[in-house]
């Protein structure tokens, strides 16, 4: 069970959400006095070129960084999870259409593609989130397309088309059910994946917009000063990988929890 993953998972966000209510610092605060100051008890984990306190701004940056993954990963995990069924489900025309709609999208590696859509407007957390959806759905729908295909070859299902029943129940009632742990699974590796491509459009400087930040901002603004002051960069790219490594190991207990009801049935 991964227990430890997911108290990691709360306690980010707990840290994020609900530590600038306990933690008084302000992230936008300059202090001219305080500049590249490493972790002390004024400053838990130091402060950056212009004197703002890192902590803070972890913290604030965290909230930016968790929205993103978790809106990505959602709605290109529900846009993956309508496509794929639904050709699965209808095949013929339908899957060609899926097949054709996929393989363009596929023919361009997606963090290119990722470049080239945030290239054309300005980014902010709703526009990535958007961009990262539009760019993120293609796995899920190939997965849940081939398990569509799977459930409709099944005698129950074709006496249920035979009989005529309403097609959107046999979706609801009968696939629903079977592709929901595919679902989270893709949701899950979705998360870290989307939190991933946020922070290295960030680094790259077509991320978020100052004054809003992210962990992947941070992280950039550190790398010009990581060899004397090697806090700016590191406790973002901590958060970064807990979260990423917390997720990765959720997502892989949920598929041997799904192999082993496959088994079974």
């Amino acid at each position: 069970m991964p227990y430890f993953s997911i108290a990691v998972l709360a306690f980010v966000l707990a840290f994020s959400f609900l530590g600038s209510f306990i933690y008084g610092q302000s992230p936008y605060l300059l202090d001219y006095t305080s500049i590249l100051v490493p972790p002390s008890f004024a400053h838990p984990l130091g402060t950056d070129r212009l004197g703002r306190d890192i902590l803070a701004r972890v913290m604030e940056g965290g909230q930016i960084s968790m929205i993103i993954g978790v809106g990505s990963a959602f709605i290109a995990s529900f846009i993956g999870l309508i496509l794929g069924s639904m050709a699965g489900f209808f095949r013929g025309g339908v899957d060609k259409a899926f097949i054709i709609g996929v393989d363009l999208f596929l023919t361009f590696p997606t963090f290119f593609l990722l470049l080239a859509l945030v290239s054309y407007v300005n980014a902010s957390a709703w526009v990535l989130i958007l961009i990262i959806s539009i760019t993120g759905w293609m796995t899920t729908a190939r997965l849940i397309r081939s398990e569509s295909f799977s459930i409709t070859s099944k005698p129950y299902i074709k006496i249920l088309n035979i009989a005529k029943v309403n097609k959107l129940k046999i979706l609801l009632k009968y696939y629903a059910p079977i592709l929901a742990p595919i679902y989270f699974v893709s949701f899950t590796f979705g998360v870290g994946g989307a939190i991933l491509a946020e922070s290295g459009l960030s680094f790259l400087g077509l991320g978020i917009v100052a004054p809003q930040m992210s962990w992947g901002t941070i992280l950039s603004g550190g790398k010009d000063v990581v060899e004397i002051a090697w806090w700016v960069s590191f406790f973002p790219g901590l958060m970064i990988f807990l979260v990423t490594f917390s997720l990765i190991n959720i997502s892989n207990y949920l598929q041997q929890l799904t192999n082993k009801k496959q088994i079974q049935v």
